[in-house]
């Protein structure tokens, strides 16, 4: 294991958290909370059908089992939904059959504090997991644009923090302009100091998908 991971694992111990996983369908979601829970890393709540998901041969004892679709939080997911939304034109109905969306009861959990963050995408696409996080959460105070990075740890390395990369923005702004390209970068080397605790080295690199 490297040390980055290490460090997250350790870190995560130490301010222990609740996260929900809504796709409790997916097996690799299982898989994955098995072993948070073997580690006693984080308090989970996983989302999706509770007979299959106890049937299932992963051992998630500890684990918090929810069915949005017959989840005594509904309503109350539901109205909150409509007053955080009413404006953009959302209707009641349309905000309790939301509750049905894995993603956005998932995301509704975090906003009225019943978890303190959600981790998806196994098998929703960016985009869906997104959707319900902006117009729920929203953006941290300052940050004018939503961006994505992933951490690339590479053996063996002398360059980075001890093999340690933090690439942006991969998967999310697909062709930015110069000021979106400053505030990946700025928000990137704000991103790293969290995760890290150092000080980055910041480089804008160029590519060519056409050789």
């Amino acid at each position: 294991m490297s040390s980055f991971l290490e460090t997250m694992l350790a870190r995560a111990k130490a301010d222990r958290q609740t996260i929900v996983l809504p796709e409790g369908d997916d097996e690799r979601t299982l898989a994955a909370a098995e072993r948070i829970l073997a580690d006693d890393i984080a308090d989970l709540v996983i989302l999706g059908d509770a007979h299959a998901i106890a049937a299932s041969p992963y051992k998630l004892s500890g684990a918090r089992i929810i069915d949005p679709r017959t989840s005594e939080l509904r309503e109350g997911f539901a109205e909150a939904l409509y007053e955080l939304r009413k404006a953009k034109g959302m209707t009641p109905e349309q905000a309790m059959g939301l509750m049905d969306d894995v993603l956005y009861f998932g995301v509704m959990m975090v906003k009225t504090g019943g978890a303190d963050g959600m981790v998806a995408g196994a098998c929703h696409a960016t985009g869906d997991v997104l959707r319900p996080c902006l117009q729920i959460l929203k953006t941290a105070p300052g940050v004018k644009l939503v961006s994505s990075f992933f951490v690339m740890v590479v053996p063996d390395c002398d360059l980075g923090q001890e093999g340690t990369f933090l690439f942006s923005d991969c998967g999310l702004e697909v062709q930015p302009d110069a000021e979106k390209l400053a505030h990946i970068a700025v928000n990137s080397a704000e991103s790293w100091k969290t995760l890290m605790g150092t000080e980055p080295a910041v480089a804008l690199l160029s590519h060519s998908t056409y050789g």
